[in-house]
């Protein structure tokens, strides 16, 4: 009995079903064109946070470039994983749980790729059946174990505040070198599909937003429920609006935010309603970048919103206190505002007893000023 030819090396190969080349182009294995041969599995573990884990898409154009027909599979919460949808480095998307469990289990991988040095993350890299492994692991003993010098600086940091601090490097920068990568062109990617692009232009059609090309101003006014004082307070984001709408006569604001931000934007929406938008608390990861899209500048603390705009190419005024301005890669499109003269910023504390608190110290016309280069760099580009 001769034997059929399936490519089960082939990208497109399917265990249960027929391929998307054989349903449109009728194609058998044998001599087919689409034929894409795998010759690596690369595994990435990446679970937390939702804005690390789109930052972390940074290592996968290196990646690509390092193994050029490698299958890469991500593994994560289920909460990110829309993040990766439309990423055309990315193959197959894991979610955290039974499923992910059962690929360890069950699949050889030729590269594990591990950047966190958290317990669950740990414990999954571990189990991973990999050729390599980058990262983090644990020992039989359940010890953490940093896997080149890259790794053990990070890991250090992660647990020695002055060395914090002292960092000068991105995070980006950091995570090439823990993943044995080239430090070459590394975007964070997020890309909208068509369908997105055009919820977005509906959006703004629907409330006069860039009907004549006019500038859009975006504040992200939120950080997230752990990060109180990530936050910028509400009365720079007031004064803000009120200084672009009085010195930007054809700006119009956006503000995006989540279900936390529904109190807080709507009093920044009643300043003028019928020039800022507040764009909703309920959209999802995709329709909240797709809004995003929308902007030219975005103001933003350290949050999810500050990498999706970052990803689409906007101008960006990131304000920082709590956390590592340095840390931070804005690919050269946009500033980082600081207060000064402060001891205690980049304490990644959950709460503060001092009094005015950092973010409290950033100043309006100096956030202002930025805002305004921006959108004047903005129209000249256009």
């Amino acid at each position: 009995m001769s034997q059929t030819v399936i490519h089960t090396n082939c990208r497109h190969y399917r265990t249960d079903r027929p391929c998307t080349p054989h349903k449109q182009h009728g194609v058998t294995c044998a001599g087919c064109r689409f034929h894409d041969a795998i010759e690596e599995r690369i595994l990435i573990i990446k679970l937390d946070a939702i804005g690390d884990v789109l930052r972390t898409t940074s290592i996968l154009k290196p990646l690509k470039q390092k193994y050029p027909r490698a299958e890469v599979t991500w593994l994560t919460r289920r909460a990110s994983l829309d993040l990766l949808l439309n990423n055309p480095f990315v193959d197959r998307r894991v979610a955290f749980g039974e499923d992910a469990l059962l690929l360890l289990a069950t699949k050889q991988f030729d590269v594990v790729i591990n950047p966190d040095a958290s317990e669950e993350s740990t414990r999954l890299a571990t189990l991973a059946r990999g050729r390599k492994k980058v990262g983090f692991v644990l020992d039989d003993g359940g010890v953490i174990q940093p896997l080149n010098d890259a790794a053990e600086r990070w890991y250090q940091m992660g647990l020695n505040d002055s060395l914090k601090r002292a960092n000068t490097r991105t995070y980006q920068s950091i995570l090439l070198d823990i993943c044995d990568l080239p430090r070459v062109e590394n975007p964070i990617l997020f890309r909208l599909t068509s369908e997105e692009t055009a919820f977005a232009l509906d959006f703004a059609g629907r409330h006069g937003v860039k009907p004549d090309g006019n500038p859009v101003l975006g504040l992200n006014t939120g950080a997230g429920g752990r990060w109180e004082w990530k936050k910028w307070t509400l009365e720079g984001y007031s004064d803000l609006i009120r200084a672009a709408l009085d010195r930007v006569p054809d700006v119009r604001i956006l503000l995006y935010g989540g279900p936390e931000e529904r109190e807080r934007n709507a009093q920044l929406h009643s300043i003028a309603p019928a020039r800022v938008v507040d764009t909703g608390a309920t959209n999802t990861l995709r329709q909240f970048g797709a809004l995003v899209s929308l902007c030219d500048v975005m103001v933003t603390g350290d949050t999810l919103g500050m990498h999706v705009a970052t990803a689409l190419g906007k101008k960006i005024v990131a304000l920082f206190g709590p956390t590592s301005s340095a840390e931070i890669e804005l690919y050269g499109q946009g500033v980082k505002i600081v207060p000064q003269s402060m001891s205690c910023l980049c304490c990644y504390l959950s709460d503060c007893d001092v009094r005015p608190a950092c973010m409290q110290r950033i100043q309006v016309d100096r956030v202002f000023g930025e805002v305004a280069r921006a959108i004047t760099e903005t129209r000249v580009v256009a």
